[in-house]
């Protein structure tokens, strides 16, 4: 009876039961029909247990360390560096929005963030530039997904949690994934302004090599965030944990005391924001570790084990399915929770059949963090139409050139182990 816990849950979705309660209350009512009152006590003791790690506490310091810098100047002193790079190529404030988004991605990890603090600062100047609104909405949700994905990365904290994989050789494998799917995205980029003109601003003069200058003095700071951030973790000065502390130290004397946009009268207002985001996550990965708690109970990552190996040994059309699988999944289930759940059934059965489990934990993430931007049900999308203004159907039709670099760089990292395995095996994690 328990292995119907899925199908349930997936009900409770659809009628808009948020996913923390849909978690608890799936398994929690099968279990209390099963008569099983015993383990529906470890269901919710489970709740707090999965929210209850040192590694987990890297998430709120990383959120504090995001909303500092947004609040602090950073951000704008990121977008004013990407202008003073690429604001000279064709459709070149979308150009600065993608590049903006990859500097972003090295501070705060968060695709939600990237969205929030970017599209409200670039959209309306894009409009204001000539582009149409959906398609400025449509680029800022599009490259927001690169923010998980270039470390750090909240998403790879809670894979490594669950599946006991180390943080640093993650957050090293998905570098080049990051930056490949940046990269897809100013291409095509450039490819719609060439062929539609029309609707494109006139180019800009290139930014003089004093102009490049100043702008990189003014995000010097900024830009040695993820150099500190990754250079400790990887010289042993500190863990990923430790890393998330100094981060926000950092960002602290950067916003109060370098660049002064930040007072000591907006602290309340960024640790509640910061507060209120981490428990927002936290409380969803304790809710799906108890989830996870009764998929062992109903045995099935077994039976679903055995019917994914009996479709096919080749290991290659596997990982086509799994991908296909994950991109559905994440056009409904929010990444964290969706990782807990399935990569637990998922890593193990791909392991075996000699996919690196760090390579697997990139597939994995990538697929299901750029299904946030994916219809119908992807959580930036709504960010975007809340800060746009646009309707999320009308961003889902303009973002679909930008899926399709982002699926296809999902094949490149799918079937080219290389690309996310030469770093942190060049950095000796492998």
């Amino acid at each position: 009876m328990l292995v119907w816990f899925l199908p349930l849950f997936l009900v409770l979705l659809m009628i808009g039961l948020p996913v923390f309660f849909a978690l608890l209350a799936a398994p929690g009512v099968l279990l209390w029909a099963n008569g099983q009152e015993r383990d529906l006590v470890l269901l919710y003791r489970n709740t707090y247990n999965g929210m209850d790690s040192f590694p987990l506490m890297a998430i709120p310091f990383f959120m504090l360390a995001g909303e500092m810098m947004n609040r602090g100047g950073i951000t704008l002193r990121l977008v004013e560096f990407a202008q003073a790079m690429v604001g000279h190529f064709r459709a070149g404030l979308a150009q600065v929005n993608i590049l903006s988004s990859m500097l972003f991605a090295g501070l705060s990890g968060s695709a939600v963030a990237d969205t929030s603090a970017l599209g409200s600062m670039l959209i309306p100047a894009m409009e204001k530039e000539g582009y149409t609104r959906r398609f400025a909405a449509a680029v800022t949700a599009a490259s927001s997904v690169i923010g998980p994905i270039i470390p750090p990365s909240g998403i790879m904290i809670i894979y490594a949690y669950v599946m006991e994989q180390s943080v640093a050789a993650l957050f090293l494998a998905g570098i080049v994934p990051g930056i490949l799917v940046g990269t897809g995205l100013m291409v095509v980029t450039n490819m719609i302004a060439r062929r539609t003109p029309e609707t494109m601003p006139a180019l800009k003069p290139r930014a003089s090599w004093g102009e490049k200058g100043q702008a990189s003095l003014k995000a010097f700071f900024p830009l040695l965030t993820p150099v500190i951030i990754l250079g400790g973790i990887l010289g042993g000065i500190f863990t990923p944990t430790e890393a998330s502390a100094v981060a926000v130290a950092y960002a602290a004397v950067v916003s109060l005391f370098i660049l002064k946009e930040m007072t000591w009268r907006d602290l309340p207002d960024v640790l509640g924001k910061a507060a209120l985001i981490s428990s927002v996550v936290l409380l969803l990965v304790g809710a799906a570790l108890a989830f996870k708690t009764v998929v062992a109970l109903s045995h099935a990552p077994e039976a679903l084990a055995a019917f994914i190996l009996s479709l096919s040994e080749n290991p290659l059309l596997l990982l086509l399915l799994i991908n296909l699988l994950l991109f559905i999944v994440g056009m409904f289930l929010d990444a964290g929770p969706a990782i807990i759940i399935l990569g637990p059934i998922l890593g193990p059965i791909f392991t075996s059949l000699g996919v690196d489990p760090v390579h697997f934990a990139i597939i994995m993430s990538v697929n299901l963090t750029v299904g946030l931007a994916t219809p119908p049900m992807g959580l930036v999308l709504f960010v975007a139409s809340s800060v746009s203004g646009e309707r999320v159907e009308t961003i889902a039709r303009a973002i679909l050139p930008f899926l399709a670099v982002e699926i296809f760089v999902i094949g490149l990292i799918t079937y080219v182990p290389a690309i996310s395995l030469a770093v942190p095996r060049f950095f000796g994690f492998l």
